[in-house]
């Protein structure tokens, strides 16, 4: 019966990550309104900013994508994955390489040491923390993997992504990471599925311009 319920429970995840992916906010006006149902005459709830970067779960129908908060229409989305993809020359359980003419992203996990590290742990009432960081990735369970470095080179410029922005990101699994480039405005996607189960994200890394620009998490249920 358990075995049961964790295969429905990952049959469900699967159908909805399928789903669910990262866009950005794209409009003449500057802005784009959020409204409380999936229909224009529907109560606008709220305002998204153009080059606002939003997480899209499933969509309740072809025109509208349901983002946090409520639903924008597809119209005004664009989709990271519709940018250039930078394709994987290697992708496995320590390392995820991509390449494309001048782009370059290197990916390198390894096993974490809980033991080691045991003391940079803190639960509380409103979570766990690492280095007093909300952790991603576990669900009351030992972390097993983490992130070592990500390192993007665009032309001639490397950029680290800073150890902070990694170190609290946990069960990586690099067979679910993905690049984008956007050319004309340069700026490099990098989005990443970790964990399993209910202990599930998804990440955005974004560098603009040779530069580290953020950082997006999403539970992506």
């Amino acid at each position: 019966m358990k075995t049961k319920k964790i295969f429905l429970l990952v049959s469900a995840l699967s159908v909805q990550l399928s789903f669910a992916q990262f866009a950005k906010i794209v409009d003449k006006d500057g802005y784009v309104n959020v409204r409380e149902n999936a229909d224009a005459n529907s109560k606008i709830i709220g305002k998204l900013n153009s080059d606002e970067i939003v997480y899209i779960f499933e969509p309740d129908n072809k025109n509208w994508a349901n983002v946090s908060n409520g639903y924008v229409h597809n119209s005004r989305l664009k989709y990271i994955k519709s940018y250039e993809s930078v394709p994987p020359t290697v992708r496995d359980a320590n390392k995820a390489i991509f390449k494309s003419g001048n782009i370059k992203v290197n990916i390198t996990s390894g096993k974490f040491n809980f033991k080691e590290n045991e003391k940079d742990f803190t639960s509380t009432l409103n979570g766990d923390y690492y280095k007093e960081q909300q952790v991603w990735g576990l669900d009351g369970t030992i972390p097993k993997t983490h992130y070592l470095s990500i390192t993007a080179q665009i032309g001639n410029k490397t950029v680290q992504i800073p150890t902070k922005e990694i170190e609290n990101l946990f069960q990586v699994d690099n067979k679910n990471t993905t690049c984008y480039y956007d050319r004309i405005n340069d700026i490099l996607y990098i989005s990443m599925l970790n964990s399993e189960g209910a202990g599930t994200y998804t990440g955005l890394f974004i560098i603009e311009k040779g530069e580290y620009k953020k950082r997006i998490l999403e539970i992506p249920f």
